[in-house]
């Protein structure tokens, strides 16, 4: 087994173990979500991917959508990580992805897919060093939200030197080439995994990635005006659930 590999199945074996010291909080309060767009700040500055800034915060306009759930990952109380989870059917057709890459996204949704966008993923950048877990505790969000939604597609913005272990950990294919990002000064490619297709692997290879229904309907369960139209589960997939 290659070094690299080893490496994460051992990152993913004691994210498991950090799970029951992990909460999820869906961002609702102003100062949840200003904490949040501070991180957000932080550790994008600290990779170059905006400019220095007075108001020391990073949000756009996907962030208020009834689509999108924004999320903090704290480890024993301490905000560590957040992700933006937006969903996408033929009704609901707004995203970072969705907008970037309306040729690829858009069609698709015509056809009735449904896509989860997970964006917007930080770390912060001091707590990363400390905990390696961290990508795998926050796109685990991802991955819930995949089996909630009973989604076709899990979406992915990956800059160029990323999407080796895109695809290799999460299974990814690219869809598009990189393309600058509205508010970032890096290019992001567009790549994507059809999940009722890979998810046996991933969830067999990483079973950190698993969730109760429970745990779901918790997270993502909100109220009727916000639900986001699914599509059909399917007797086999309930069965699995």
């Amino acid at each position: 087994m290659q070094s690299s590999a080893r490496a994460i199945i051992s990152a993913v074996g004691r994210g498991a173990e950090l799970l029951t010291d992990v909460d999820y909080h869906l961002a609702d309060a102003v100062e949840e979500r200003e904490a949040i767009y501070n991180l957000r700040y932080r550790a994008y500055l600290r990779e170059g991917a905006v400019k220095e800034s007075p108001d020391a915060r990073v949000t756009d306009q996907y962030d208020d959508l009834p689509n999108a759930w924004t999320f903090g990952v704290y480890l024993r109380g301490e905000l560590c990580s957040s992700v933006r989870i937006s969903v996408l059917t033929s009704e609901w057709r707004s995203s970072t992805s969705a907008d970037v890459f309306p040729d690829v996204v858009l069609p698709r949704l015509d056809r009735g897919e449904v896509m989860i966008d997970p964006t917007r993923f930080v770390a912060d950048p001091d707590m990363a060093k400390r905990v390696p877990e961290l990508p795998y505790l926050t796109t685990r969000l991802a991955y819930m939200a995949c089996e909630h939604f009973n989604a076709d597609l899990g979406l992915a913005i990956v800059r160029p030197e990323h999407q080796a272990f895109y695809r290799r950990v999460f299974l990814h294919a690219p869809l598009a080439e990189p393309r600058l990002v509205p508010g970032l000064t890096k290019a992001f490619g567009l790549m994507a995994a059809d999940f009722p297709t890979f998810r046996k692997k991933v969830f067999d290879r990483y079973p950190i990635m698993r969730s109760t229904a429970f745990e779901r309907r918790m997270l993502f369960g909100r109220g009727d005006l916000h639900q986001v139209p699914q599509r059909p589960v399917l007797v086999a997939d309930a069965a699995q659930a």
